[in-house]
């Protein structure tokens, strides 16, 4: 029986709900893991996590679709992805089949808290995990705990989707050969001041160059970016320091399985700006936001496609991949899981 809770005036914010999942690494092994309703967590004062930043995190959601099943989306992908992430900051893998499967059984413990189809609202999905005993010298932890909490969230832009304003940042978001590509908290962490300061200035993001030259377009604080030129073709950042967006990837496999876009995978000169005809981030939270107006130190460049809506192009990606989300699309095979 689902929650008696106003769906349609969500926010995009935490929720306590019933489940979590918790697992725990100790002596070498994982422990089995286990649902729990405690919410809280304790930790030694001088905890990994809490000195030397030693965390990272996933996000996806569980949706309803139009027949009433309970799905989440390509949770492999995020499987994988955080194993990339544990490998590069020296922690334990939790095995794929059981982040899967603790997925689906978080999920299925909070049914209730899944909102309904045609609300606007998700289950958001958070698996994350830390390094979590006493660690005083610079180095990894010894023993970890891997958490899922989940939270429903309203849509991540109230009143519909309205194209936004960014600007060229003079900061980095990641170092050349650092940890742009995986999903630690300390990416975020460094993105903190410079956000803050963008919406003090007026602008929903940064734009972030690569951290190299300062040449070439890579990403902002937390989506990958998505450019339509004058003949319809859909361009994309390639670089080593983006996060590999599993929203960007199945984007792209969309835009040429679906829709027959050309797609493409190359290095964005910030030249090149001006000549695009529809700009958007994609990520988990809104799948795809418009941007209207790109500033870059006193000259503004205004995305053809306005700031009033989507463009055509972006617009009709974003239906058709929420559509499969949705379930009101067919969908490439493993792409959508069925929990209940």
């Amino acid at each position: 029986m689902a929650k008696d809770i106003d769906w349609g005036s969500l926010p995009f914010g935490y929720k306590e709900t019933s489940k979590s999942f918790v697992a725990n690494f100790k002596d070498g092994k994982w422990d089995e893991g286990t649902l729990t309703s405690d919410h809280t967590i304790t930790l030694n004062e001088c905890a990994g996590v809490l000195q030397y930043a030693q965390t990272c995190f996933e996000g996806l959601k569980a949706y309803t679709t139009a027949d009433g099943k309970i799905v989440c989306f390509r949770p492999d992908l995020n499987a994988d992805r955080m194993a990339d992430s544990c490998a590069r900051l020296e922690m334990p893998v939790f095995p794929k089949d059981k982040f899967i499967q603790a997925v689906k059984d978080v999920v299925k413990a909070n049914l209730d808290w899944v909102p309904p189809y045609g609300s606007g609202a998700t289950l958001y999905i958070r698996p994350y995990m830390f390094g979590s005993n006493a660690v005083i010298g610079v180095k990894p932890a010894d023993e970890y705990q891997f958490r899922i909490l989940v939270t429903p969230v309203g849509p991540y832009f109230k009143g519909g989707v309205k194209p936004i304003k960014v600007r060229i940042s003079d900061l980095d978001r990641a170092a050349p050969h650092g940890t742009g590509d995986i999903k630690a908290g300390l990416n975020y962490a460094m993105s903190l001041h410079n956000i803050v300061d963008a919406h003090k200035c007026g602008y929903a993001e940064n734009m972030y160059t690569d951290p190299a030259t300062h040449t070439y377009i890579e990403e902002t604080g937390g989506a990958n970016i998505l450019f339509v030129t004058k003949d319809g073709k859909l361009v994309t950042p390639k670089s080593n320091s983006i996060l590999p967006s599993i929203t960007r990837r199945s984007l792209l496999v969309v835009a040429k399985e679906y829709l027959g876009i050309e797609v493409e995978e190359r290095q964005i000169n910030k030249n090149e700006l001006k000549d695009f005809v529809e700009v958007g981030l994609c990520g988990t939270a809104a799948v795809i936001s418009p941007v209207g107006q790109i500033d870059d130190h006193g000259t503004s460049i205004m995305v053809p496609s306005g700031m009033e809506k989507f463009g055509p192009v972006l617009g009709k990606l974003r239906d058709t991949l929420t559509g499969i989300q949705m379930g009101t699309e067919k969908a490439p095979e493993g792409w959508v899981v069925q929990i209940a």
